[in-house]
């Protein structure tokens, strides 16, 4: 086994993940729109040709890219298609979800090789699906519109997906143990103490029992333990895998849960001034998700770790993320339009019926005749895709530069 794969706390950890977080930026366009939300909002800030409307004061996601949403499922075993991932979450302007994930799809569709007739489209159909969700109650809204197979596929997955195939995905093991080597790092001796402290902590602990096929007063016993090196644009950040075993039986399906524990650090997304957020940044981020995705909202809990801002989930066979490949034009056209339903689903069910019809409103002005959609989010996304490509083809270069330094 590669030594590169297992640094000791003390040998390199950060440099390492540093290096990891900077290739896999550089594999791909898409894998840098993912990566790089701070410089995201820095572009978006300094685009002076146009201007954002000030949507209603919601909680946004923040990093409303196209692998960020996916199923998820709640406590009673249902799923949905929701916002997945948080991390960015504030009250802010709508519009930056919008901006953020016609960046992401018009990425997906230039890796397709697809004209930009076709993204001046999908951004067409991304309003449609988006509009849609504000027209009835929103839980009702956009029943008429096809869902891509892509989001077919994984619906089908998620539902058929069972502990043993969490367990060979995530930790490449059915047995109650965390292995080590390229996705598992060692804990040093004070993070397992923490490890242990966490979960001693029975609001903690309870979170391990929220599934209907538990007791709720079931023990939950810490059996391993490792530092997760997942994600991207996150990697750097705490992160800890915990596998837990929940009552007094085997160790083995139902009776194993497998938690993540995630650093929450301050968002990058702009918030509006004199609102009202929950100071810690763990808090933040689980109040956001109650709000955004009720089924991964339910699941979560903020805490401290080793004097850290921290929150916690239990990971579902269920919650998985839409994978976007090669699109076709229709599937481009399908994708658009569902996956901005699924966003203006979770910003509308925060709105009454006034601030929604004010808000679609301000959404059916700046059309031409020749785009049906907003001009300031073509013109965002047209100045965003340049700096972007730019962006990516100089993180390349340094990446490369500094490789072959080394």
């Amino acid at each position: 086994m590669k030594t590169a794969y297992r640094p000791t706390p003390s040998s390199g950890r950060q440099a390492a993940l540093i290096a990891l977080r900077n290739l896999k930026m550089a594999r791909s366009a898409h894998a840098y729109v993912r990566g790089n939300t701070i410089r995201f909002y820095q572009w978006l800030e300094s685009l002076e040709s146009h201007t954002l409307p000030d949507g209603p004061p919601i909680w946004i996601c923040g990093d409303c890219h196209v692998g960020n949403l996916g199923p998820i499922s709640n406590a009673q075993g249902h799923v949905e298609i929701q916002i997945r991932d948080l991390d960015q979450t504030v009250v802010g302007n709508p519009v930056h979800d919008l901006i953020r994930l016609g960046l992401s799809l018009a990425t997906a569709a230039r890796g397709s090789d697809l004209s930009g007739v076709v993204i001046a489209t999908m951004m067409e159909q991304m309003m449609e699906g988006y509009e849609r969700a504000f027209d009835t109650a929103c839980e009702d809204a956009g029943g008429s519109i096809e869902s891509p197979e892509s989001a077919r596929v994984i619906m089908r997955q998620a539902w058929k997906r069972t502990w043993k195939n969490l367990a060979r995905d995530r930790i490449e093991n059915t047995k109650p143990t965390i292995p080590l080597g390229k996705s598992f790092w060692p804990l040093s001796r004070e993070e397992k103490r923490a490890v242990k402290q966490l979960f001693a902590d029975e609001i903690v602990a309870r979170l391990a029992t929220l599934l209907r096929s538990r007791d709720e007063g079931a023990s939950v016993k810490v059996l391993d333990a490792a530092y997760w090196v997942k994600g991207c644009s996150s990697l750097g950040r705490l992160r800890v895998a915990v596998l837990l075993d929940v009552g007094r039986g085997s160790s083995s399906g139902d009776d194993l849960c497998l938690m993540d524990i995630k650093e929450a650090i301050q968002a990058a997304a702009p918030r509006y001034p004199a609102v009202r957020m929950p100071r810690d940044n763990g808090e933040r981020i689980v109040e956001g998700a109650r709000h955004l995705a009720p089924f991964l909202g339910e699941r979560m809990r903020a805490s401290r770790f080793l004097d850290r801002s921290v929150f916690l989930r239990e990971l579902l066979p269920q919650d998985l993320k839409v994978e976007i490949n090669q699109l076709t034009h229709d599937e481009a056209m399908k994708v658009a339009r569902f996956l901005a339903l699924v966003v203006g689903k979770a910003h509308a069910r925060q709105m009454d019926g006034s601030t929604r019809e004010s808000w679609q409103r301000e959404l059916q002005r700046n059309r031409s005749k020749k785009l049906d959609a907003p001009t300031w989010l073509w013109t965002s996304i047209v100045e965003l895709v340049s700096r972007h490509e730019r962006g990516y083809l100089e993180h390349c270069r340094r990446y490369a530069m500094d490789s072959a330094t080394r």
